[in-house]
């Protein structure tokens, strides 16, 4: 990773990370390199010890070893259970975690677990902060995540300043589950406007368009958005072979239309995006970018 980043001053902390798959690992690297000592643990062993190589700090063989003596554990695995899995348990962070450390949590994830494991760390003395976050791999490669929180203010103070080693943003926006039904909020709205920039850009090469220069034309008007910016011009190319998997956002849209039904709000346009998907899945496009639903207009 070559990160143009600037690092805010800040004093060092020990921290430990949990997960480094293609989020993680450069996340990892952003608090190493602005200075906190940081172990790391990984499920699959071989990725942790490549990254103590590129980075320094150290691994450990249980999230529990990581967790020791850290200030802050951050995490970013992939679901509610790979959550638990190094949350709970004997070998889990929890155990190994000292008196009010804070356990700050990245993965996308529901709303409920969210709230168990934040029961469970008050319980023990712990601080727990759900904080999923919005960029994509770029955005944690170069250090620029927008990260929504939910937790107590106190925890939220001493964590801030740390997790903007990988970030642009780090916000409060309520209590335990508010940052993860904020994600909600925004994977809903990304669902919409990339159907949305589908059908454009489909109807406009149908009808004959140069459609790179419509978009640089109405990129400059109200219809611009981050999504047309950065994958019009590769939805044009019928490129996909990077980016947020539709798988991901599967799972992702699936905790939405979830919690739509507990909460009885009504979310028929992103039903529909997740059927689409579905269908982009059955082509075999599953580790696609999410943009790839332009290819089922074709």
């Amino acid at each position: 990773m070559n990160s143009p980043k600037t690092y805010a001053p800040v004093a060092p902390h020990t921290v430990a990370f949990l997960g480094l798959g293609v989020m993680g690992y450069p996340m990892a690297g952003h608090l190493a390199r602005a200075g906190h000592r940081v172990t790391v643990y990984n499920r699959t062993a071989a990725k942790a010890e490549r990254w103590v190589a590129e980075y320094g700090g150290a691994c450990a063989a249980t999230p529990r070893q990581a967790a020791q003596d850290a200030d802050i554990v951050f995490a970013c695995v992939g679901n509610d259970d790979d959550l638990r899995s190094v949350v709970l348990g004997e070998h889990g962070a929890l155990a190994g975690m000292k008196p009010g450390a804070i356990f700050m949590d990245h993965t996308t994830a529901s709303a409920e677990v969210a709230r168990e494991l934040g029961a469970q760390a008050r319980r023990r003395g712990l601080w727990f902060i759900d904080a999923p976050v919005s960029g994509g791999n770029l955005g944690a490669l170069n250090g620029t995540l927008t990260v929504m929180c939910g937790g107590e203010a106190a925890a939220f103070e001493r964590a801030q300043p740390v997790a903007m080693a990988y970030a642009k943003a780090v916000t409060l926006l309520g209590e335990q589950g508010a940052g993860q039904l904020a994600k909600m909020v925004n994977q809903i709205a990304i669902a919409g406007l990339l159907q949305g920039l589908s059908e454009a850009i489909a109807f406009g090469q149908k009808v004959g368009l140069d459609m790179k220069a419509v978009l640089e034309v109405i990129g400059k008007g109200a219809a611009q958005s981050w999504q047309m910016d950065n994958r019009g011009p590769t939805m044009i190319e019928d490129r996909f072979d990077f980016g947020f998997a539709v798988d991901w956002m599967r799972k992702d849209l699936g905790l939405c239309l979830q919690e739509a039904r507990r909460h009885g709000a009504r979310l028929p346009v992103t039903a529909l995006v997740d059927q689409f998907y579905a269908d982009i899945q059955a082509q075999g496009g599953g580790r696609w970018d999410t943009s790839s639903l332009i290819r089922r207009l074709k």
